[in-house]
């Protein structure tokens, strides 16, 4: 009987080919338990099965033999099997990610929005901003999400705090960034779908209101006195779309360089 079609990693773990697994229930089984004692006898530690949505028969004869689930897509769930018992499994996402944008106009006014969706009746001011898309740059991010939310164009200036947090949606932890950014236009366009008010607000107002919450204030005090850190190019690495590098705008260009030697 043959071994089901795999590739193996550096950690001695053994990847099915998800494009070439047996259709059929009883076939996959059959081929599934003889592949496991192959791939045991061979001194292979773990098993990763993706199985596509389309073959979510096989599912339930996976988790027969042994299988966990370790995440789903949309398409897909992949299971893992441990071939030597305590071998470690690294965890899939633990975190999301999301970015708010300071953005403040040649007036002092800041550009606030009150969602739509909220936990009672009162208004709440807050930043505009939102999630990281998968492949996305955190620049990236926060310019859209301004610019869905409120209709305003605007330059990335300076990442200037974060905020870490855990128990957010689905038991996953959550990571915040703050960025100051500078408008190019003023005239604002709401998202009706998400947003029900959005304003340019005096920062003074913003900062004595007391339907904006403490740490929505805490954070444009931090945008307003702190110099943050910048984009910075890598010569190390030229593909910007694989990273982004932030550091403060203090460090030479040399340093910049020296620095992305160790990452």
């Amino acid at each position: 009987m043959d071994v089901l079609i795999h590739t193996t990693n550096s950690f001695k773990g053994v990847i099915v080919d998800r494009d070439r697994l047996p259709p059929a229930p009883a076939a996959f089984e059959r081929q599934l338990g003889h592949s496991i004692e192959v791939w045991k006898a061979d001194g292979f530690l773990t098993v990763w099965l993706e199985v596509p949505i389309d073959l979510s028969d096989l599912i339930p004869i996976g988790v027969k033999a042994g299988f966990e689930f370790h995440h789903a897509g949309m398409d897909y769930v992949m299971m893992t099997f441990r071939l030597v018992k305590d071998t470690f499994i690294p965890s899939y996402a633990t975190h999301y990610i999301g970015a708010g944008g300071v953005v403040i106009n040649h007036k002092d006014e800041l550009l606030v929005v009150c969602e739509r969706y909220r936990r009672d009746n009162k208004p709440s001011y807050k930043l505009p901003g939102g999630a990281l898309q998968s492949g996305e740059h955190l620049q990236d991010c926060v310019i859209r999400e301004v610019k869905e939310e409120t209709g305003i164009e605007t330059v990335f200036d300076a990442l200037v705090c974060f905020r870490h947090s855990h128990g957010y949606r689905f038991s996953k932890s959550d990571i915040y960034f703050v960025c100051r950014l500078k408008p190019k236009s003023q005239d604002i366009t709401i998202q009706q779908e998400e947003i029900e008010e959005c304003l340019w607000m005096p920062i003074c107002k913003y900062l004595e209101s007391e339907y904006v919450h403490a740490f929505n204030k805490s954070i444009v005090k931090a945008a307003l006195g702190s110099p943050g850190v910048v984009p910075v190019e890598m010569d190390s690495y030229p593909d910007r779309k694989e990273r982004e590098f932030f550091m403060p705008k203090s460090l030479s260009l040399d340093s910049r360089t020296s620095s992305s030697n160790s990452l």
